[in-house]
């Protein structure tokens, strides 16, 4: 990548493809009866992408269970999803502004 910092943004964006996996496998499995409710813990997952650890896959605590053993919310996953998209579209604008400046950088530096 261009520096450390946009290496870091990378991870990041591979951490939030992660999650959205999981998300989207979350919502496929709400009607599945004993099904558990997985998610990744961002902060500690974000450091650990960083130096270079596969994410590791949680099932996540707290959440009211149905009389089928399933306790997927949709509105926890709805508002997780749409976290995820505003996070992913800020990073890869940042890159993608990062990558015009250096296009610019060079383009000045020939002439």
């Amino acid at each position: 990548m261009f520096d450390p910092i946009s290496g870091r943004m990378s991870h990041y964006l591979d951490l939030l493809a992660d999650r959205q996996k999981l998300v989207s496998s979350n919502i496929a499995n709400v009607d599945t009866p004993g099904y558990r409710t997985k998610d990744i813990d961002f902060n500690f997952e974000f450091q650990s992408l960083v130096a270079g650890e596969s994410p590791n896959v949680i099932e996540t605590e707290g959440l009211k269970t149905k009389n089928d053993g399933n306790n997927v919310s949709m509105d926890r996953e709805m508002r997780l999803l749409s976290e995820n998209a505003l996070r992913f579209n800020f990073v890869s604008q940042v890159l993608k502004g990062e990558a015009r400046d250096i296009r610019l950088a060079l383009k000045d530096a020939r002439g």
